[in-house]
């Protein structure tokens, strides 16, 4: 009779089982570790289609999560906190990679708690909580929970929400070994504050713990990020195209919002569109304005794919234009220029900004008067990550590039017509030899729309 052979499955090396302080798993040498971003500087950066395919390797989305988590944990590990406990959607989705929407972003009405020590827990709003246990089977089905604390304010703190959520924390953590270290929060409505420390938490501050861990982008994020980029190449084709006088502001946002959203766009978060005389002071935004023969227009999409920012701008004119338009643009396109050339991994943040101008240079008074118009910063699930390079801060808190990092850089100078103004922004992917621009609709030059 045939022995029968004992079967062996191999082992997995889980987000839990990487040792923070050196970064490796505690299993044999070979085994996968979650917390290797797997970059593939030898190939170019990769921008698949949206479907899964089983004839080529596109993004995979658990490796994704085993990554975001395990940064979580070494950046946690190497704080002086014992949990993270976080509000913020965006950091939600980094450590659970649970989301369940838009309109939830303001609400402060879900949250997520890491200790060192287990795996995430989810409260979520209503039945989003059971909508996790069937098709989130990453999470442990008893760590996705309902949880309100009152919609900010609807429902009064006298009702007591934010007492049993605080008692329901502390509880945890001290299952898990850690009520007696501090808990870092990233944001918070006072009450839930007030009741944490009420119950003896200490709480610190967790939003750098989590700009950490977030920092530095995996293949897979370098490759959504690039994958929405390619999505606003795509509608500023549509815009050069339909940039025409008597089109008016309002209706090219109307259809850059619905192209991104037939492109896959999971949210079109804003898209500015200025032009004429409101190009100058720069005012973020839109309005109803009809566009006229002539008119500088600039644009910026802003918008995510699988919750990965674009944050894109490009300048145009309409028809034709003047030499104070093209003077303009050739300034903002050498600061840009300049400042991508210092993007290099080990310079440090200081370096970076001297390539941008001085406040006083584009007429105004102060560095945070002109803050966002000339500057860099992170780019990921958050629209602003670290590190922000500009002058308000850079040469008071320099801090050294690394490869992986992924950042926007833009650029503004006002025309000396007093009224244009030319806006330029490139995302870039810093490889271990330097910036590798991401944003690929031409900007060396003023594009002219329907030129006459």
């Amino acid at each position: 009779m045939a022995r029968k052979t004992k079967k062996v499955e191999p082992k997995v090396i889980k987000a839990s089982g990487i040792d923070p302080k050196r970064g490796i798993g505690s299993g044999p040498d070979g085994l996968y570790d979650p917390a290797n971003p797997g970059h593939r500087w030898d190939r170019p950066l990769q921008a698949p289609g949206r479907m899964q395919v089983d004839f080529e390797e596109r993004v995979d989305f658990r490796r994704l999560h085993e990554y975001r988590l395990a940064r979580t944990r070494n950046a946690l590990a190497k704080s002086k906190l014992g949990a993270i406990l976080v509000f913020d959607q965006v950091n939600m989705r980094y450590i659970s990679s649970t989301v369940i929407g838009e309109w939830a972003r303001d609400k402060l009405t879900r949250w997520t708690l890491l200790t060192g020590n287990g795996e995430p827990y989810v409260w979520d709003f209503g039945s989003a909580a059971r909508h996790h246990k069937l098709y989130a089977p990453w999470l442990p089905t008893n760590h996705c929970l309902a949880g309100n604390v009152g919609l900010r304010g609807a429902v009064s703190p006298r009702v007591g929400l934010f007492e049993e959520a605080a008692q329901e924390i502390k509880d945890i953590l001290e299952r898990e070994g850690v009520a007696d270290m501090p808990v870092g929060i990233d944001v918070v409505e006072p009450p839930f504050l007030f009741a944490l420390q009420k119950l003896g938490i200490k709480v610190m501050d967790g939003q750098q713990v989590m700009l950490d861990a977030r920092e530095i982008k995996s293949h897979d994020e370098i490759t959504l990020l690039n994958m929405a980029a390619a999505m606003g190449d795509g509608v500023y084709q549509d815009i050069y195209e339909a940039l025409k006088p008597g089109v008016r502001e309002s209706e090219i946002v109307a259809m850059a919002t619905k192209r991104l959203y037939e492109m896959g766009s999971d949210c079109v978060e804003a898209i500015n569109a200025i032009a004429g005389e409101r190009c100058s002071p720069h005012p973020h935004n839109f309005t109803d304005r009809l566009i006229r023969p002539g008119d500088q227009a600039y644009f910026d999409i802003i918008q995510s794919y699988m919750g990965y920012k674009t944050c894109y701008y490009r300048t145009f004119t309409v028809g034709s234009a003047t030499a104070a338009q093209h003077d303009a643009y050739r300034k903002a396109r050498e600061w840009m220029d300049s400042a991508i050339d210092s993007l290099k991994p080990g310079v440090s943040t200081d370096r970076v900004v001297q390539a941008f101008p001085k406040a006083q240079e584009i007429g105004f008074e102060s560095e945070m008067a002109a803050f966002g118009l000339n500057f860099c910063h992170g780019l990921g699930l958050g629209l602003h990550e670290r590190p922000l390079i500009s002058r308000l801060n850079s040469f008071k808190d320099p801090y050294e590039l690394k490869a992986g990092m992924v950042f926007a850089v833009e650029t503004f100078c006002p025309a000396k017509d007093g009224v244009s103004a030319a806006r330029i922004e490139e995302e870039v992917v810093l490889t271990p030899t330097g910036a590798k621009v991401i944003t690929l609709f031409p900007a060396q030059e003023l594009p002219i729309a329907n030129k006459y």
